[in-house]
């Protein structure tokens, strides 16, 4: 039997430090934009999450402590649907999550979120699954001052922390609302940019990125174009912000304000769940919220409008206001609403959300009742069960899982050719 000569040796060194090489960048820490602070106010806020498994809308709510009716809203669902807050939603289905970002500890983040423990859970089922790759498992097990992490005690109540950024509420000096957008594996800048109406550099900028790369679990975040509220710090829904293309129920349920799709001023009217409120008359006239009145003459066009100025000790304050403007205004435009989505679509030009029309519409069933995911491209990699990604540095291995597979392969092929040259 003859003995491997040593340039076989040479080369099975050389495959074996090429390989360790090659798995250490596969597994290399998923990147977070992170916004430092030293005040303590919030902002709006929204997180790109992807359900892990099939849910009705209150569970969703529930997992981030939030109205079910703001969930829907966010997305531009139609509440009108019965029991819309028990319809099921397809697991894999993309959805726009509102939550109020907070200045902790010198960086920006969410702190409101808690989780209740269960059977086999672990830290890294709980971050990577159930948040959907939003947190790490290192990040709750900070948190939460977890010593063992294999050990989780059944019921256990855990803060986990969700990334989010405030930015002043602007993006080149427009209102926005900031996306925490977790990157797939199918995923390219230029496609993100594409899909929220932004420019690859605007997202290079926002992100303080040195090049266009980006892998599977990155945590980005997205600017969407929003309409800002101008009511009193003292008011309740101070500082209220709604995506262009979407809704927000406000008030105690009694107000519905919404954003676009013509413009970025924010239209405020009674809602439909409104049952038992204040007065939503303009004092001294006989408009309601959201009336407007116009009328023509030789040197313009008279606009008397009744606006919403914000929710003050459960009192809903409305203003009266009138302007001379060049010609009168439309007839008012709405987002368009979909009706609660029961399948996921493969599309490769999905939007992650619906996009504002530009006939609008303003309640009723309208729409197909499926929205796109983030899963998969025609002809690309299929949609995983849970999210591919984390942050943890010890479940990075999860990170571009397509590539793995095609890398094993090419690992093989090339141990194979080493040991035919030892024999």
């Amino acid at each position: 039997m003859q003995h491997p000569k040593p340039i076989s040796l040479f080369l099975l060194f050389f495959f074996v430090f090429i390989t360790t090489t090659h798995f250490s960048a596969q597994t290399a820490t998923a990147k977070s934009t992170i916004e430092p602070c030293s005040n303590s106010d919030s902002c709006s806020a929204l997180l790109g999450y992807t359900l892990y498994t099939d849910l009705k809308v209150s569970e969703v709510a529930s997992l981030f402590q939030i109205d079910p009716i703001a969930l829907l809203t966010a997305n531009s669902i139609d509440i009108s649907y019965p029991d819309v807050e028990n319809r099921i939603l397809p697991s894999q289905l993309f959805l726009k999550v509102p939550i109020s970002c907070s200045c902790v500890d010198g960086i920006r983040k969410s702190v409101s979120t808690h989780y209740k423990t269960r059977p086999s859970d672990t830290l890294a089922g709980i971050a990577d699954s159930i948040y959907a790759g939003l947190v790490s498992a290192d990040q709750i097990k900070e948190a939460n001052s977890i010593q063992d992490p294999s050990v989780l005690d059944v019921g256990e109540t855990l803060v986990v922390p969700l990334p989010c950024t405030c930015f002043n509420g602007t993006d080149n000096a427009l209102p926005a609302i900031y996306l925490s957008y977790v990157v797939k594996d199918v995923d390219t800048l230029t496609g993100i940019a594409a899909r929220y109406t932004t420019t690859i550099s605007d997202l290079m900028n926002v992100n303080a990125m040195g090049s266009t790369a980006i892998k599977a679990g990155d945590i980005l975040a997205v600017p969407l174009p929003a309409c800002a509220s101008r009511f009193p710090r003292y008011a309740s829904d101070s500082g209220l912000m709604v995506p262009n293309g979407s809704y927000a129920i406000v008030a105690s349920h009694c107000v519905q304000c919404s954003c676009g799709p013509a413009n970025l001023n924010l239209y405020c009217m009674p809602a439909s769940l409104a049952v038992s409120c204040s007065s939503m008359q303009c004092r001294g006239s006989n408009l309601m919220l959201g009336n407007v009145t116009q009328q023509q003459s030789s040197a313009g066009c008279n606009v008397t409008s009744c606006s919403y100025g914000g929710y003050v000790n459960d009192t809903i304050i409305t203003t009266l206001s009138t302007s001379l403007q060049p010609r009168c205004p439309g007839q008012q435009q709405f987002p368009a609403l979909i009706a609660p989505p029961t399948t996921v679509t493969r599309d490769a030009t999905f939007a992650s959300a619906p996009a504002p029309s530009p006939q609008g519409y303003a309640g009723g069933n309208i729409g197909p009742n499926t929205v796109p995911t983030t899963g998969s491209m025609p002809g690309g990699f299929p949609a995983a069960n849970g999210p591919v990604g984390s942050a943890s540095g010890s479940d990075a291995c999860s990170l571009g899982i397509p590539h793995l597979g095609r890398s094993l392969f090419t690992a093989s092929f090339a141990l194979f050719m080493v040991v035919k040259l030892m024999l």
